[in-house]
Parts: structure tokens; C-alpha cells; sequence
């Protein structure tokens, strides 16, 4: 046997058994959603004065 060759049977790559990769995504996502900090509110939204409709 030469020094390249590897000992025993090939390993195979570490795979996670019963997780879709559907839920893999969504549990992403869900992380990245809360970890993620509120955005600050619109400058020009706030100067903006609000109308009320007038009573009849």
C-alpha cells in the first residue's frame, strides 16, 4: 500500500439525518429574522405632519 492511499474504507461527508433542507432554510431565515435589529424609523416620514379627517 503506498503512503496516498487512505486506510480503511472511504469516510463518507457528515450528513444530519431527518432535517429537509426545506426546514434547514426556514430555521435560517427564522434566526436571521430575529437576531436582526429593528429598523430606525423614516426621517422624512416623522417631520410629516398627520391629517386627521375632519367630523361631519
Amino acid at each position: 500500500m503506498s503512503v496516498t492511499e487512505p486506510e480503511g474504507p472511504p469516510s463518507r461527508p457528515f450528513t444530519l439525518a431527518g432535517v429537509s433542507m426545506r426546514d434547514l432554510l426556514a430555521s435560517c431565515a427564522a434566526a436571521e429574522a430575529v437576531s436582526t435589529p429593528p429598523r430606525l424609523p423614516d426621517p422624512a416620514l416623522a417631520e410629516r405632519p398627520v391629517e386627521h379627517p375632519k367630523a361631519a
